[in-house]
């Protein structure tokens, strides 16, 4: 089913698969509304079951919120939910389990929509994750738009799944990819962006944050130039979804693309949200059911979107977890997440700034909470299972963003990133571990 659109949102139309007293999805079995201040967003943690074990021995602290979120027990129990009483595929049966599975399906479709702002659940389009997404558009939008001589801009600060998917379709027609480069502080140089568009530049795709770094990048500025020369823009927004409110509409994005287990949902769901018209002359991606209209062995007639993109049985039950995990973080609110997790962010720049040893890779002004560091005389590994020895999960490795970390001279880094159920005392605790692994390295 299609939700309808009001003025401030959609409307509230009675889904199948909620009690009568919950309809609309805010009042779900164990889905918070708005606490009303960053303060009580400390009370979440308690909604999180991962969080509360013993590793090696210590209290797990989790500082690998780049790499996946941990899941609320809203989503968990939304899963649950699902496949105990309405698992069914979705669309076309005529049962009362297909109609809750359809209802649920399209539920989180409009979830995501109101995450980011879209006029139309229609504009949503499901996909396994941000990987998947840009692959998509690499192989319609990029294949519809890129010839011989014509070139991509992106940034230095991508994620491999926002290079190379593109640049396969580079090498395919000839074109080639034209990366904006950054400055010693890890932002983008706006001039340097601003003279790669040119009459050959076909398709622009950006990261809105930095997942090596933690920079937010100036979207905005950055897609009004493309805008202005009529430059299709496709964002990644993996790392920006659960840290900052997103208006996709006000932003004037053409396409954005994040992963749900990047919100506190479940792996293998994400979203591709794109214009309606821009969505409606793309042609499709796979083949099969679902995505049809009429099928002869002669011809083919393809399914408006969103459906044209969504061929074969889709992933219902992730799709409803993301639903669930939508609406618990737009229950917090997001404002408030934003709020907590910069000044958390702050606290732990501090902390690393303040350890002989330490060196920040990524200091620009505006960050989500993310440091990716290095510790003089210890490889990266080595600080991680140190780290781990500690109960402290963080990442080491290139962050599948090489080209970023090459840009400061290094291979690896050590990356800490946070989300809202972090604490001041983690931080403070992280500090003291690393200060006695950088004086064990001194001896």
């Amino acid at each position: 089913m299609t939700e309808a659109f009001g003025a401030t949102g959609p409307l509230s139309p009675a889904y199948y698969f909620l009690d009568a007293a919950s309809a609309g999805g805010a009042g779900l079995p164990g889905v918070r509304t708005d606490r009303g201040t960053v303060g009580d967003l400390g009370a979440a943690r308690a909604d999180f079951p991962a969080l509360h074990q013993r590793i090696n021995g210590r209290p797990l602290v989790w500082f690998d919120n780049a790499a996946t979120t941990q899941k609320p027990r809203a989503v968990l129990d939304a899963m649950t939910r699902f496949y105990e009483r309405d698992n069914s595929n979705v669309h076309r049966g005529a049962h009362t389990l297909a109609a809750r599975a359809t209802d649920a399906y399209e539920d989180a479709r409009a979830s995501v929509a109101r995450l980011l702002g879209a006029s139309s659940p229609d504009e949503i389009v499901f996909v396994r994750g941000t990987t998947e997404g840009v692959n998509l558009l690499a192989a319609t939008l990029g294949r519809s738009r890129v010839r011989t001589g014509d070139e991509i801009v992106l940034t230095t600060l991508e994620h491999h799944a926002n290079i190379v998917p593109w640049q396969l379709l580079a090498q395919s027609v000839g074109a080639r990819l034209r990366p904006v480069p950054v400055d010693d502080s890890g932002q983008v140089q706006l001039d340097g962006y601003a003279a790669l568009l040119t009459e050959r530049t076909k398709i622009v795709a950006l990261s809105h944050v930095s997942n090596a770094l933690g920079t937010v990048l100036p979207i905005d500025a950055m897609i009004a130039m493309a805008k202005a020369r009529g430059i299709p823009v496709v964002v990644d927004g993996a790392q920006a979804v659960a840290h900052l409110p997103v208006d996709v509409t006000a932003l004037g994005a053409d396409f954005y693309v994040f992963s749900g287990h990047k919100i506190f949902g479940p792996t293998g769901i994400g979203a591709i949200y794109g214009r309606r018209e821009l969505l409606a002359a793309l042609p499709p991606w796979q083949g099969g059911g679902s995505m049809i209209r009429d099928v002869t062995f002669e011809h083919t007639t393809y399914s408006d979107p969103p459906a044209r993109f969504e061929a074969g049985t889709p992933s219902i039950g992730d799709a409803v977890g993301l639903g669930a995990a939508i609406r618990y973080v737009l229950g917090l609110g997001m404002p408030a997440i934003a709020a907590r997790e910069d000044r958390l962010g702050r606290l732990l720049t501090d902390v690393l700034s303040d350890i002989p040893g330490i060196r920040v890779i990524g200091t620009a002004a505006h960050k989500v909470a993310v440091a990716s560091f290095l510790v003089e005389g210890m490889r990266t590994e080595e600080v991680g299972r140190a780290l781990d020895g500690c109960g402290f999960a963080v990442r080491s490795g290139h962050h599948c963003a090489q080209p970023a970390l090459r840009r400061f001279g290094v291979e690896s880094t050590v990356r800490a990133s946070l989300a809202f159920y972090n604490t001041d005392a983690e931080v403070h605790a992280f500090g003291a571990a690393l200060r006695n692994l950088t004086r064990s390295v001194r001896r």
